[in-house]
This record gives structure tokens, sequence and C-alpha cells, in this order.
């Protein structure tokens, strides 16, 4: 990589989230202990603190995907002050997977502003989408599939307010489901979803499904995974009086945070270590901020986020369809056992296919220092 070169996307922290400053994932958990990671290399998931360039398919395919691609996450010439403007377009794909029953549901709106009519008062482009990762039933994840945007724009912070629209809203679709007598109110979901209005983009994350930012082959996650062992989730779930025994919560879930569940929540209003606040990351679309995948832990359980980057930008160069491109993610994770629910979504911010962009076949080469090499040396000969 050229030396100097400038790495950072306009990721903005929000409510306890962290913004993205190096060449890893935007939102790793910094402090998390090493117990995590070896659980994780033990579990076969991809550790959350090594670099994004992680495991793909085979080295064959990250060799064609090399010179495919030219280059990870060198900067465009583009800037914030340029016309660039989004045009949405999105795919998705959902299996049941190895369960026994389908939970997941999702939500994609490419035209927000036809999809509410004039009197919401928005300005084209605007879009949102959705995925929502039940469990214990689909009524929580069905529930909330068709409430949570309605919630959003019913808000009296709508649109001036959007972040705390979005915030509400999640705590307002978790109460009116716990109000809902038709429905099991025991059931869970994660809730992920994707605000954007003209070049902003508010990703509101609550469990442990993710988001992850396509930016010229370099994957940016914007959500962070809300398992109980994240030292932050952890922390707090401590500090309200819960628990953790192997890794769930109170011994009953494995995500921190989701609607629903209100057996274990109790009654409206009473601190629970099961929060169904989410997570919010704002920031400015640029040309080089090239789509968005969201899914649930279905996917990222057996695929790292750059691998799923460096596979939808691939097929969108070949072909430009993200329905495609959802598909090929699914089935990638079944090919490798995943024990989960698959849902997909593929969100492309503008209506060409990712460029090729080529470089020198020397800034590609590697070398070692003299000192490396007498290092070398040694280990070999104690091998």
């Amino acid at each position: 990589m050229t030396p100097g070169t400038d790495f950072s996307p306009q990721v903005t922290r929000l409510d306890g989230g962290f913004s993205k400053g190096s060449g890893v994932s935007a939102m790793e958990d910094h402090n998390a202990d090493s117990s995590d990671n070896l659980n994780q290399i033990t579990s076969g998931k991809p550790p959350r603190n090594l670099s994004v360039m992680r495991h793909c398919t085979s080295s064959a395919f990250l060799a064609e995907l090399e010179s495919d691609i030219g280059i990870i996450g060198l900067k465009s010439p583009t800037d914030e002050s340029s016309g660039f403007l989004p045009a949405f377009r999105s795919g998705s794909w959902s299996e049941k997977g190895p369960k026994q029953y389908m939970e997941d549901e999702y939500i994609c709106i490419d035209n927000l502003c036809e999809h509410l009519g004039s009197a919401a008062g928005l300005h084209s482009p605007a879009a949102f989408y959705g995925v929502f990762d039940g469990h214990g039933g689909v009524d929580a994840a069905s529930f909330t599939k068709k409430n949570i945007l309605k919630f959003i724009v019913e808000d009296s912070q709508f649109p001036s307010g959007v972040k705390k629209a979005v915030k509400n809203a999640f705590v307002k679709a978790d109460h009116a489901f716990a109000d809902a007598s038709s429905l099991d109110s025991s059931s869970g979901t994660t809730a992920l979803t994707a605000l954007i209005l003209g070049r902003t983009m508010l990703i509101a994350n609550a469990g442990d499904s993710r988001a992850v930012l396509g930016k010229r082959g370099r994957a940016v996650e914007l959500s962070r995974d809300h398992k109980p062992n994240c030292t932050s989730e952890r922390l707090r779930i401590e500090k309200l009086g819960g628990v953790i025994y192997d890794g769930y919560l109170n011994g009953q879930l494995s995500v921190a945070r989701a609607l629903g569940d209100w057996h274990i929540k109790g009654t409206k209003g009473s601190s629970c270590p099961l929060s169904s606040e989410p997570e919010l990351e704002e920031m400015v679309l640029t040309e080089e901020d090239e789509f968005l995948v969201m899914g649930c832990d279905g996917l990222w359980d057996v695929m790292s986020s750059q691998c799923a980057i460096t596979m939808v930008r691939k097929e969108l160069m070949q072909h430009n369809d993200p329905e495609k491109c959802s598909k090929s993610l699914v089935k990638e994770a079944l090919q490798r056992n995943t024990c989960d629910n698959l849902t997909v979504v593929v969100v492309c911010f503008s209506p060409d296919p990712p460029p090729k962009i080529e470089i020198p076949r020397s800034h590609k080469r590697r070398s070692i220092s003299a000192e490396g090499l007498d290092l070398l040396k040694g280990v070999l000969n104690n091998i």
C-alpha cells in the first residue's frame, strides 16, 4: 500500500458505537478479552481483531480476486464536496437452512419517498432496509418488520431528528409487541436497519446481525455484534444484575440486545440486562462507497466481513445483480455448514457495477529485510 494513503471512512460514532480509523474492521471491540478470539477460533468463526482480509474460499480464489479487483481499499479521488448522489437498488435472499423453522424476516424499500407518499415530506433519494433474526418463534420478527418503519416516521422527531426517532422506534416497537395479546411475547428478534436520506446513511442495530459497507473492495463494519461475552455488553449486563453462563445471557439467550423476549425482560420500564435500545452509526456516502451487505448471524458465523465484501464485489463486476449476490452468499454459508437460518440483503448505491482498478504489479511485491531473513533462518534452523 502506498505510504501516507488515507484509509479512514467518514463514520461517526453515536450512542456507544465505535468509529473506524484503521485498516481493520470498523466496529471491533478492542477491549475484548483474548479468550473471545480463542472461543471464535474453536467454534470455526473468524476472530474479530484480525486483518479484514480473512479466510475466503481458497488461495486460488484469492489470487483471482487480487487480479480482478486490483487493490483493496485505495482511496478514490472523490471527496465529500463532489456532486455524488446515490441511486439505490437492492436484492435479497433468505433460506431456512438446517433449522426446522424459518424465523427470519427482512424488508427492502429502494424508494422510500414513493412508499410513504408526499405526506412524509421526504426528498429523493431515500431508502430503508432491515433484517430481523427471530428466535423462539416468528412473532417478534414479523411484528417488527411490519411496524418499525411506521414507528420511525410517526415519531415527533422525524425527519429533523432522525437518530432520536430511530432510537425511540426500537423501544416503541418492543413495548407495542409486549401489548399485542394475540402474539407470543416470549418470542424475540434482533433488529438491524439502514435508513438512507440523500447521502446520509444511519445504521441501527440491536442484536448480532451485521451491516458491512463495501468501500472500493474493503470491508467496513458499521454495526457491532451484541454478544453477551463482548466486553462492553458484559459490563452493561453485570451492572444491571444479569449474569452470563457459557456465553448466554442469564443462561438463556446468545444475544445481549433484542426486541421481544418479555419472559426475560419482566415488566415494561424495569431495568433489564436484555436491551432493545439500538446502537447507531451515521455516515455520509461518497462515490467510493459501493454497496452494503446486511445479514443475520447465520452468515457471519461462517464467513468474515471481508470475504463477503470480496465475493459480492467480484459478482457485481460480472453480472451487476444484487439479488444474485445475496443468493451466492447464502449458498456459500450453507456450504460452510452454518447452523442457522440465513437472510442476506445487498444494497447497491450506483446503477453501475464496481470499477476494475488497476495498479502496477510492482506495488503488489513484498520484500523482507535483512533482519527478517536472519530471524527466519534462525527459526528454520531450530525446526
